[in-house]
């Protein structure tokens, strides 16, 4: 990838379905900065990946000049302080902005992230019914954060993508994934207008593009996922009977 840097040594350890792992692609794109990808295999991970993240053994790892920096929100900061000279910045300057950018970056992982599995699990349509109801909800007011972040402009930024938006933005590809999948409309234009806009504008920004996977990829792989869980429990039934 091209751009800038002043020479620092940047690699990324990822895997090219994580909505995390995407969100610091979308910031190292956003800041033009050049590093090296690392595509971790997540059922046979990396000396380097366990040694550089030896607590929660997760992707995505960011290695700068040798030192790794672990979790996606706090990789994307990092990202943003120390190549503050490239790019726009992405936390606000205001001190309280930032603090509202925050919690609301929490709320997407701990309410958005979670609303979502439910609905890969659902087995009885009362199940899927009350999945998606939770999904709306988190929905409807993410569309209210958006107005309040955004005060009438394009993006939770304001004019120019923000931290919230690379947060929030990591998650693109699979908003379209659930939606043919499951036929789920998560940002629906009757309900959160501006999130529907919202997500129109950020996917056809270039830097954007350059790192979105397709989300037609990310039904396959979860096609395979299924199949391959549903083999492995016919395994296990066979073994028992």
């Amino acid at each position: 990838m091209a751009g800038g840097g002043g020479g620092d040594e940047l690699k990324l350890l990822g895997m090219w379905a994580s909505p995390f792992a995407l969100r610091v692609r979308i910031a190292l794109s956003l800041k033009g900065l050049s590093y090296e990808y690392v595509e971790e295999d997540l059922k046979s991970k990396s000396e380097l990946l366990l040694s550089s993240n030896p607590v929660h053994k997760l992707v995505p790892v960011l290695i700068h000049d040798g030192k790794p920096v672990c979790e996606s929100r706090i990789i994307v900061e990092y990202i943003d302080e120390a190549f503050s000279g490239d790019g726009e910045s992405l936390l606000p300057a205001d001190p309280h902005d930032r603090a509202v950018a925050r919690f609301w970056a929490s709320y997407i992982d701990e309410k958005m992230f979670t609303a979502w599995m439910p609905i890969f699990a659902a087995k009885t349509e009362e199940e899927k019914a009350e999945a998606t109801n939770r999904t709306f909800e988190v929905a409807e007011t993410l569309e209210r954060a958006l107005r309040e972040c955004s005060r009438g402009k394009p993006f939770f930024g304001g004019d120019a993508v923000g931290y919230l938006d690379v947060v929030l933005g990591g998650f693109a590809a699979w908003v379209y994934a659930i939606e043919e999948l499951f036929g789920l409309k998560q940002f629906d234009a009757a309900r959160t207008p501006l999130l529907v806009a919202w997500l129109q504008r950020f996917v056809e920004l270039d830097a954007v593009k350059e790192v979105m996977p397709d989300s037609g990829s990310l039904v396959e792989l979860h096609k395979a996922r299924q199949a391959q869980a549903a083999a492995a429990a016919d395994d296990d039934d066979d073994e028992a009977n």
